[in-house]
This record gives C-alpha cells, structure tokens and sequence, in this order.
C-alpha cells in the first residue's frame, strides 16, 4: 500500500480535498494508495477532526515543545516514519523544514503554493500580486527542496485576475483551483511509483 502522509497547521481544505479524491477516486483499489495519516503541528488544527471523521489516524507534534527547529523535524520525521509514507504532502503546514527533513524525503515531499511559482514564493502572494499589476495568478504544486518555493514544478493552475478584486477574494478563488490540481498531481504521480 502506498501510504500517504500529510501535514497541516489549521483548517485542512486542501488535505479535505485530497482526502475526499481518494475516496471518490477509489485510490485503494485502483492505485494502491491511502491517505495514512494527518500530522499538525498544532493542537487546535480544525482539519484534525476531520481527518479523525473519515478514519485517519491523527497525531500532533507541538513545535513550541523543541528546543530547535532540528529537534521538531527529527521528531516529526519519526512521526511520519511511522506510517512508511510514499508521499508525505504539506497542506497548509506552516512550517520551514530543514534541510536535513527536506533530503530524507526527497522526491517524496510535495507542497502546494498559492502563486503561479516561481512568481511570489513566500507570503502574502495574492496581494503581491495584485500590487504588482498581474492579470493572472494561480496556483502550484511542486516537489519541495531546501529552498522556499523553488522545487520543480509538477501542476499549475491559472485564474484571471479581476478589476478590483481583493486579495481575499483572489485568495478564495485560487483556493477552488488549489482543491482541483492537489489531488490530481497527488494521483498521478501515485499512478508512476
């Protein structure tokens, strides 16, 4: 079985997502594949219960509870061991991950970005982007390396940019576009291994 891992800090919506394409989808008969388990950093994460209420295990690693950054991700990464993951996915993890945790799962390690990459790495994306005259912005998933936002590119999304539009509203927008493209990258390459 090819377990998959992911790792979220609040509401979830993108591993929701991924998790309801895996049961409509039928990943276990038909790629041999599983969503395992849903790991956070934090106690309080909403996307938890929901995990918890389609049969996911659940664990929290509190990052406030290690003494360094390398400490957290040597745990969490004992964590995911656990579940001997094919993929491990970052849904909203709001975490910087060493080097050292970004090497162990090479070419197993995904992420998803609210910008059309390599435009905008970093935070607050959609304002940016507005700022910075753009008709279009979107969405990306791509492998993780040691470097923000910068590993190759494995899915993009595009949405137009509206007259007068918020960063929230953008925001809301490429969120729908996020829900689509995550699992079906996630699928696909599931489909390869």
């Amino acid at each position: 079985m090819k377990n998959i891992v992911i790792l979220i800090s609040g509401t979830g919506s993108n591993m929701a997502a991924i998790v309801h394409a895996a049961e409509q989808q039928d990943w276990e008969r038909r790629l041999g594949a599983r969503v395992a388990a849903v790991v956070s950093n934090r106690a309080d994460a909403k996307g938890l219960a929901f995990a918890r209420e389609h049969g996911i295990a659940t664990e929290v690693l509190d990052h406030k509870a290690c003494a360094s950054r390398e400490a957290f991700d040597a745990q969490l990464a004992q964590v995911i061991d656990r579940h001997a993951p094919a993929l491990v996915v970052l849904a909203g993890f709001m975490r910087i991950l060493t080097p050292g945790f970004v090497a162990r799962y090479a070419g197993r390690l995904l992420n998803i970005h609210p910008s059309l990459l390599p435009a905008f790495p970093g935070l607050h994306t959609h304002q940016r982007a507005i700022e910075a005259g753009c008709q279009f912005a979107g969405c990306t998933v791509h492998q993780v390396t040691a470097e923000l936002d910068v590993g190759p590119i494995v899915a993009q999304a595009v949405v137009p940019v509206l007259a007068g539009e918020t960063a929230e509203q953008l925001a809301a927008r490429v969120l729908t576009q996020e829900h689509l493209i995550y699992p079906r990258a996630i699928g696909q390459l599931l489909s390869k291994q």
